[in-house]
């Protein structure tokens, strides 16, 4: 037993720990967790804890079902909405076989794994989330409305923004998480929120986002209301992005920037580079639902494929920033993500360019929302339906190459029987809320 995993296990013991969580996501990202008394917390460190893996989406058959979580001590939150006594704690798990070798759809490992080539290249990934969702009333019962909880815009302050209670007390609770907040403000739909924190390496990032949106829906709930992570929940408003920054530490210093210059270093044009050569064919795990393309090219959500330094019309912008603050900013993801593939999937683009020195394209300094074809005409777009972004993530050999053919094939086989019951439906609308709405 290691060191850390005593000072956990010490841990739990003096704090009044009555319940354990131990936490993962199925391979689209939706949470899932199992819930273990602390006697038990020990023994799930040494042989991991069994569940059944055929009803997980994504993973493995009836015919070979068993799988085990492996509590990651490092990730231990105590979960301040479940107060004493008898508190409880979550870890985040590492998923592996029977044999104890690591399962091979566990979408940490594929981060991890990223992290790793980045390291012997030299390279450190910082990742940071700026994640958008609505708060929405809930009826007589409790069950969501789409009845947004306000009529606020961008910005506006009391009385017609009036989530500012709710994400100051989201904010204190991740703070209590050691998840720091940086800004947190009412975005542009009405009951739109936004709250973005602090950057760090890829796999705490990635952690740290399904954190995030469990506090939100956590808050949410216990205020009467329901949070939606769904990308377009209004057809009418502004959709729910995630917008991705990403920078490179080098020897512990950022090399997103020339020292005392305007100039971007060669290493991160490379990059930026890569991840625009690969963002069409990985457009799938960045915005994995039907939904999801209803924002692409409407409030301040990209259509085409370009970069612009502060210009939030691109795909990709590099915001005013100085120091450890610059970086390069992706705008298309939105939430629905599962956060361990997509990382690892630009992460991976990134490193790419670099090998190959990949020229970055001229900066297109223009409102794409406005241009007309001659600014236009020679920019690819996204994808425009989670059909061609299916189609496009099947002729990828990069997706194949970092997910592997198993991992592709079975992503796009849950991907493609949801977009055939979604081309199958009469009613677009009902199906977004019946198929997502409520789950994400």
């Amino acid at each position: 037993m290691n060191n850390t995993v005593k000072d956990v296990l010490e841990f739990i013991r003096g704090n009044d720990i009555k319940f354990i969580r131990l936490a993962f996501c199925d391979l689209l990202g939706m949470q899932k967790n199992i819930a273990i008394m602390p006697e038990e917390l020990e023994e799930a460190f040494e042989n991991g804890v069994s569940f059944d893996a055929h009803v997980i989406r994504g993973f493995k058959d009836v015919t070979d079902s068993d799988l085990l979580l492996f509590p990651d001590p490092i990730t231990l939150d105590i979960l301040p909405w479940r107060p004493g006594p008898g508190r409880v704690a979550r870890f985040y798990c590492d998923i592996k076989n029977p044999n104890g070798s690591a399962f091979s759809h566990d979408g940490r490992a594929f981060l991890k794994a990223a992290e790793e080539r980045a390291d012997r290249m030299g390279y450190t990934c910082k990742v940071g989330s700026e994640c958008e969702f609505y708060l929405f009333k809930t009826d007589e019962q409790g069950d969501p409305t789409l009845r947004p909880f306000d009529r606020g815009g961008y910005l506006d302050l009391l009385p017609l923004d009036k989530g500012e209670n709710i994400r100051r007390e989201i904010c204190l609770t991740l703070a209590e998480m050691r998840i720091r907040p940086e800004a947190s403000h009412h975005e542009q739909g009405p009951g739109q929120n936004e709250i973005d924190f602090k950057f760090s390496n890829a796999l705490e990032a990635a952690d740290n986002l399904q954190t995030f949106k469990t506090v939100v829906k956590a808050i949410a709930e216990r205020n009467g209301l329901f949070a939606s992570f769904m990308p377009k929940p209004l057809s009418f408003a502004p959709g729910n992005g995630l917008h991705i920054n990403l920078s490179l530490s080098q020897r512990g210093k950022n090399i997103f920037k020339v020292a005392d210059t305007d100039e971007h270093s060669a290493v991160s044009e490379y990059f930026i580079a890569g991840i625009l050569s690969k963002i069409r064919e990985i457009t799938l795990f960045l915005n994995p639902t039907a939904n999801s393309y209803e924002r692409f090219g409407k409030f301040d959500a990209p259509l085409y494929v370009s970069w612009s330094p502060h210009n939030r019309s691109q795909l990709i912008r590099i915001p005013a920033a100085k120091g450890e603050r610059v970086r390069m900013e992706l705008r298309s993801p939105d939430p629905s993500v599962n956060p361990y593939l997509a990382f690892a999937l630009l992460i991976h683009a990134g490193l790419d360019g670099i090998e190959e020195k990949r020229e970055l394209p001229p900066s297109v300094n223009a409102d794409l929302y406005t241009a007309d074809r001659a600014v236009t005409g020679s920019l690819e777009k996204l994808p425009g339906t989670l059909r061609e972004a299916i189609d496009l993530a099947r002729g990828s050999t990069f997706a194949a190459e970092i997910l592997g053919p198993e991992v592709l094939a079975k992503f796009l086989e849950v991907k493609e029987g949801e977009v055939n019951d979604f081309e199958k439906a009469g009613d677009k609308e009902g199906f977004y809320t019946e198929t997502y709405f409520y789950v994400l």
